[in-house]
């Protein structure tokens, strides 16, 4: 038995009418014939009452409608979802993204696009230090990354791409002797304590901190750690020192601190793009679609 036969007896059955229905189908009416007399023959049942005036259907007949009529409609549907899954309009992605995303535009403005595209994916969205997020990648556990990446040593099987930029900026208290300034100098914060992400936590922005100090002459001095951006602020309005951390987090507002934009070149925290390089699926081409459409807008 084929989708066809069931197609075939579904049409008779509402048309009562065996040359209307060939007619409907765009087949012989004789060859119509012969399908449903097969059909019957495979079913051991008769499903039509045939006279020279009429055709009925048999007791057997009307169920076997409502089962066809199913069938054909899941049929019908398993077609459509997997032609839409083939286009990435269906299926789950799961996303990672660094802790400073939410509070620039980048990340609300791409799920937002995506989201409108693509209404009926699912999408799976996981904070993540980019170590982290590279990792996961690496092991099949995430399908893209949105991450902060400063260079060194990719898992193989993995890109990155770099998508956008934010400047850095400097976290400071607003009783601090510089924080007047409309902007600073790495070279005028030797004497400085700075407060940091703690070693391995997974993202660049220490590195970038020593990098920044060196270029300038000095090895910056880290008198507290902390794992959370929105901590570090905290801590800079208790006056515990200064962090440098991307300026989309300039939208905190907490008493007692400022935010300076730095003059020095390479004060700037990358964006990235980060997948697996054998995933060629429609669902993250569609994604990342619509991340290289909002470029312009993005960091």
């Amino acid at each position: 038995m084929e989708l066809r036969h069931l197609r075939y007896f579904v049409t008779v059955a509402e048309e009562l009418h065996f040359t209307r229905a060939a007619e409907r189908l765009h087949i012989g009416q004789p060859p119509l014939s012969m399908q449903i007399r097969d059909l019957e023959a495979e079913l051991g049942v008769a499903l039509f009452e045939r006279s020279k005036r009429r055709v009925t259907l048999t007791e057997a007949g009307e169920r076997f409608l409502v089962r066809a009529r199913a069938i054909l409609d899941d049929a019908a549907a398993a077609t459509e979802e997997a032609r839409r899954a083939a286009r990435g309009e269906l299926g789950r992605l799961r996303i990672g993204f660094t802790s400073s995303l939410p509070y620039s535009t980048t990340l609300p403005d791409l799920l937002y696009a995506y989201r409108q595209r693509y209404p009926d994916v699912e999408l799976q969205l996981t904070e993540m230090f980019t170590d982290a997020q590279l990792a996961a990648l690496a092991r099949g556990r995430l399908d893209v990354g949105l991450v902060r990446y400063v260079g060194g040593a990719v898992a193989e099987g993995v890109k990155v791409r770099e998508i956008g930029r934010d400047p850095l900026r400097l976290v400071i208290n607003a009783a601090h002797r510089l924080a007047g300034r409309s902007s600073i100098r790495f070279a005028e914060l030797a004497d400085e304590a700075f407060i940091a992400f703690p070693p391995g936590a997974g993202t660049g922005l220490p590195a970038l901190l020593a990098q920044l100090g060196r270029r300038a002459g000095f090895e910056p001095r880290i008198v507290q750690t902390a794992r959370e951006a929105t901590t570090q602020i905290g801590l800079v309005a208790a006056g515990l020192g200064l962090a440098l951390l991307p300026a989309p987090l300039e939208c905190v507002h907490i008493p007692r601190v400022r935010y300076l934009p730095i003059d020095d070149e390479g004060a700037h925290f990358a964006l990235s793009v980060a997948v697996r390089e054998t995933d060629t699926r429609p669902l993250l081409a569609g994604f990342l679609e619509v991340l290289e459409q909002l470029r312009p807008q993005a960091g």
